[in-house]
């Protein structure tokens, strides 16, 4: 089999554990004070607006190596924070395949809390996406009938996520529906599926004294509509408060349910989707800055290497007032 084909196909199955053209692929970033990534309800919903600035790259020195970049900003559009919007630029590039996109986003938010200290509060989001995705076949001298030698194929697809997130105090919970919309492209017409929905639903809570150690255990749980593949995030971090400002790291164990299988001396084996991403923080004044790295485990993988990704962030447009609760998210 071709390298870079091969390099393709499992780049595809094991790192991004999603359709090629998803939009945004739903990786361990969200942990870096960016919730709105993937919950559109989260537009908003902090008492700051955000930018946030990542980039991840996957498996150095190895050519083409999957890579991703997204700028995103939120902010609420009054003082009360009823209302939210907020807009994510990406570029995606796996092997062969690339794809450029945006997505605008407004939320709702609906306080049940007395006056501005108490967090009670139960958004809603909804985000437009336009992505146009790109297949280079101009280097490609393999086969594969789905892919033209010579020819650069493009097509461009919209589509909506919805989602709904819960504040009380020192928990929340979020649920989104990312690509809502049945819509059939023609960039891969023979594989294709016209149903890249994919649900995803996210709890936590925070316990501790934020004079000393914040602790915030939570999980988020993503279920792939077409394929039926399931999978699950653990996740645990810790914020501890310094004279210069917020410290914090944590650590996110996510595992499939579903497996492949694969032929080891002679027996079938049987390997789920595992990866582990330590991951480390700084907020300074108005500046966040984040480091993670994501190792994927199990006998069959394409590279040692592992993930890694770097957040840096700015908030603008801060209340004078925040939340009289433990919650890093929206504080």
């Amino acid at each position: 089999m071709n390298f870079k084909k091969s390099y393709f196909i499992l780049a595809f199955l094991l790192a991004q554990f999603s359709f090629a053209q998803e939009g945004v692929a739903v990786y361990s970033d969200y942990l870096s004070d960016n919730y709105y990534l993937i919950h559109p309800s989260m537009a908003g919903a902090a008492n700051c607006g955000k930018i946030r600035l990542t980039g991840r790259q996957q498996w150095f020195g190895q050519e083409d190596a999957p890579s991703l970049q997204t700028i995103s900003f939120n902010t609420a559009l009054d003082e009360d924070g009823v209302s939210g919007v907020g807009m994510i630029l990406f570029n995606d590039k796996n092997g062969y395949h690339s794809q450029k996109g945006a997505k605008l986003t407004y939320a709702h938010h609906l306080r049940f809390s007395r006056g501005t200290l108490d967090l009670n509060q139960l958004s809603f989001g909804l985000s437009a996406a336009f992505v146009q995705s790109t297949l280079d076949g101009t280097e490609f001298t393999g086969f594969d009938p789905n892919i033209v030698q010579g020819v650069i194929t493009k097509d461009a697809y919209f589509n909506v996520d919805l989602g709904v997130s819960y504040h009380y105090m020192d928990f929340f919970t979020h649920f989104t529906i990312k690509n809502f919309l049945a819509n059939k492209r023609e960039l891969y017409t023979d594989v294709e599926s016209d149903n890249l929905s994919k649900y995803l639903w996210s709890a936590g809570a925070v316990f501790g004294n934020e004079n000393d150690l914040l602790f915030e255990p939570s999980f988020m749980f993503q279920y792939t509509s077409e394929t039926k593949e399931k999978a699950i995030d653990l996740n645990l971090k810790v914020y501890k408060q310094l004279e210069f400002g917020r410290l914090w790291g944590g650590l996110s164990y996510r595992r499939s349910f579903d497996g492949a299988q694969y032929a080891s001396d002679g027996s079938l084996e049987e390997q789920k989707l595992q990866w582990i991403t330590p991951i480390v923080g700084l907020n300074y004044d108005k500046f966040m800055f984040s480091y993670t790295y994501s190792h994927i485990m199990g006998d069959v993988k394409f590279d040692n290497g592992g993930f890694h990704q770097i957040t840096i962030g700015m908030n603008i447009f801060c209340k004078d007032k925040a939340w009289d609760c433990n919650c890093p998210a929206v504080n």
